[in-house]
Formats: C-alpha cells, sequence, structure tokens
C-alpha cells in the first residue's frame, strides 16, 4: 500500500487509476461496439474508442512531464463497471433493448471518469501545474461531450424503439 503525504502524492496515485481505467476501456469498446445493433450507437463507441487511445496518450505525456510512470494500480471500480456490462451483454435481449442497456453501461463509465478527471484537473491546478490541468480539462471535456451525445442517441432513437414508438 501506498503511503500518500501530499497533494502530489494523491494525484499520482489518481492518475495511475485513471491510465488503468483507460487501458480496460480500450479493451471493452470494441466489445460494445460489436454488440450494438444501432448503427449509430457503433459508430459513436468506435469513435470514442479512438479518443480513448489519445487520452491514454495524453495520460502518458503527463506522465512523462512528472517524470514519473503510472504506479502498478488496478482500477478496481473501472473492472467492475465494465463487469456489470459484461453480464449486461450475455443477458437476451431485444436489440433496441440490448442498445439502451449498452448505452447505460458506457454512460456508468463516463460517470466514473468524469469524476475522476474532475478531481485530478483541480489538483494540478492547485499545484501550479497548469498545462497538465489543461490537458485534463480537455479529457474532462471529451468525456463530458460523449456523455451527451450518448444521452441524445437514447432520447431520440434507441430509447424510443425500446418502448415500441
Amino acid at each position: 500500500m501506498t503511503t500518500l503525504k501530499t497533494l502530489d502524492d494523491l494525484l499520482h496515485e489518481h492518475l495511475s487509476d485513471l491510465y488503468d481505467a483507460e487501458t480496460q476501456i480500450l479493451d471493452a469498446l470494441p466489445l460494445m461496439a460489436k454488440q450494438a445493433t444501432a448503427p449509430v450507437l457503433r459508430a459513436a463507441f468506435e469513435k470514442h474508442l479512438e479518443e480513448t487511445k489519445v487520452q491514454r496518450a495524453t495520460l502518458d505525456d503527463i506522465f512523462a512531464d512528472l517524470g514519473k510512470k503510472p504506479a502498478d494500480h488496478r482500477c478496481k471500480a473501472m473492472e467492475g463497471i465494465l463487469r456489470e456490462g459484461q453480464d449486461f451483454m450475455k443477458e437476451k435481449a431485444d436489440p433496441e433493448v440490448m442498445d439502451a442497456g449498452l448505452i447505460a453501461a458506457a454512460q456508468r463509465v463516463e460517470h466514473y471518469e468524469m469524476a475522476g478527471y474532475g478531481c485530478v484537473r483541480t489538483w494540478a491546478k492547485q499545484l501550479g501545474m497548469n498545462s497538465i490541468a489543461e490537458r485534463l480539462q480537455k479529457i474532462l471535456d471529451q468525456e463530458g461531450e460523449t456523455d451527451h451525445n450518448l444521452t441524445k442517441i437514447a432520447e431520440k432513437t434507441i430509447n424510443r424503439r425500446a418502448v415500441g414508438e
């Protein structure tokens, strides 16, 4: 167990958590895209996969700027969120209902990421790491945009189909 004595220590710990979360998401998104039946949803997952690759590369750059490497750390929260999504994908569901459930699973992921990126962005600002804070804000903005896009897809098409409209 790591001893956390400073905000810098906490920042490193949480950046490591987010790095592992992004790595896990890179494995999960192709499966979610494959499971999605609505082309618009599949495209959203594929777009976010590409964004996630860039986000993880940005985290690599941030660690390099800090002169550190990600801690050998497993993000257990993301592991659990993704396991729930995987369990859902094994369910027998009508295609529209499956897509609605996939959106819900993806939004749980996005909300976890937004909480994490909001914290590390704030800590980086407080530590005077303005360049790092700006890059973390950009990731936070992308996560929020993905969440809003998923909501629009759900409300305009997927959920309506799932209830038979």
